[in-house]
């Protein structure tokens, strides 16, 4: 693996432990301003970043995960990140736990140059039809 590849993929882990030990201060440091995650299902859903802030420390839980073979590519100041993941989470009380698939979207800023986090797609291989109600739930600007 590549040094840039290293780079992005540690900052992946950065991200998944601050989740897991739900640590808002490192999220926020790692999401840019116009994060949101994307819950990409038959009915997606999304959460702007201060949702997601407040869930990930709250309602929505990571407490474990595992990548699997993981890919990532730069295109100038962004960078892909993607791979398959085993999830140990929570929403609430309903246990969302299993594969998933992720994309994260990185971009280095221009201003002090460091990457951060634009938006996180991800994507399960079953039909939940609870999550995109749960998702939105978490909205805070509804």
């Amino acid at each position: 693996m590549d040094e840039f590849s290293s780079q992005i993929e540690a900052l992946e882990h950065q991200w998944m432990r601050a989740w897991a030990q739900r640590d808002r201060n490192v999220m926020k440091a790692l999401a840019s301003k116009d994060f949101i995650f994307l819950l990409g299902s038959n009915s997606p859903a999304i959460l702007d970043r201060a949702s997601w802030l407040e869930a990930a420390t709250t309602r929505f839980r990571c407490n474990g995960y595992r990548f699997d073979e993981v890919y990532v590519r730069r295109h100038g100041n962004i960078a892909v990140f993607a791979t398959r993941m085993r999830l140990d989470a929570t929403m609430g009380d309903h246990d969302w736990s299993g594969e998933t698939w992720l994309m994260d979207l990185w971009q280095k800023g221009k201003v002090r140059r460091k990457w951060r986090i634009v938006e996180r797609t991800i994507s399960r291989p079953d039909t939940d039809g609870k999550m995109p109600d749960a998702i939105r739930s978490m909205q805070l600007w509804r």
